[in-house]
């Protein structure tokens, strides 16, 4: 099974290959370009580089959020039209369920405790001094997405072991820190590139038997958008 999947709910970004089981490749966008621009060329220059046609692509996945609104559009319209254009089935994965994924994995978090006895705290970005967050334990989600700020955010969390990922705990790795003490820890990376945990979650799906089609797939906002705050405040 041939898995390609694409995220663009981080400034990073990064695409992803993937072969039964085996990540063939993980690499991050050119941030100096639009994602317009760019992501249908990284993404064919990434099959070309691996020798993988598009007609050998079993499955596709593509991170629906959060983060920024214009690149989770862009992300998903292009998958869309790939999926569209191959008839394969288009799997919409959180970046929370990703982060989470790479946690549990123990992937180097700097002698932390083991990611199944702690929280799992995932933060992505939000701009505006705020990060997206969610809560884990055991690989499952225990409390849902949600925006605020990041000193808000902790109280709940002082004196617990946490495990913090993601590039909003990159940005707020100091207050995490001055907050929580030794009781916060970090993966390492600390924002690590999604694509390809995205595709290894895909591949579970679809080998759950899930087809989902690609114009079901809905962006994972958390917080409303400016026109739309625009358009209550006239």
């Amino acid at each position: 099974m041939v898995v390609l999947a694409l995220d663009t709910t981080t400034s990073a970004g990064s695409c992803a290959l993937l072969r039964d089981d085996d990540l063939v490749r993980v690499q991050a966008s050119d941030q100096s370009r639009p994602q317009a621009s760019r992501l249908p060329g990284e993404l064919a220059a990434m099959l070309e580089r691996e020798g993988v046609a598009l007609p050998e692509i079993d499955i596709l996945a593509v991170g629906i959020g959060p983060g920024s609104f214009t690149g989770l559009r862009v992300g998903i319209a292009t998958m869309q039209g790939l999926a569209m254009a191959l008839n394969r089935p288009l799997f919409g994965i959180s970046a929370f369920d990703a982060l989470a994924l790479i946690a549990f994995g123990g992937s180097g978090t700097n002698g932390s405790p083991d990611p199944l006895h702690v929280h799992v705290a995932p933060w992505v970005d939000a701009w505006r001094g705020e990060v997206y967050a969610a809560l884990y334990q055991n690989g499952r989600e225990i409390e849902p997405p949600t925006v605020d700020l990041p000193e808000h955010l902790l109280q709940p969390f002082i004196g617990r072991p946490m495990l913090f990922t993601g590039d909003g705990a990159a940005m707020y790795r100091a207050t995490i820190s001055a907050a929580l003490g030794n009781r916060a820890e970090f993966t390492e990376p600390v924002a690590p590139l999604l694509a390809g945990a995205m595709g290894t979650l895909a591949a579970r799906e679809f080998r759950a038997g899930q087809r989902p089609v690609p114009h079901a797939i809905r962006p994972l906002y958390v917080r409303r958008s400016d026109a739309e705050l625009a358009r209550d405040r006239s």
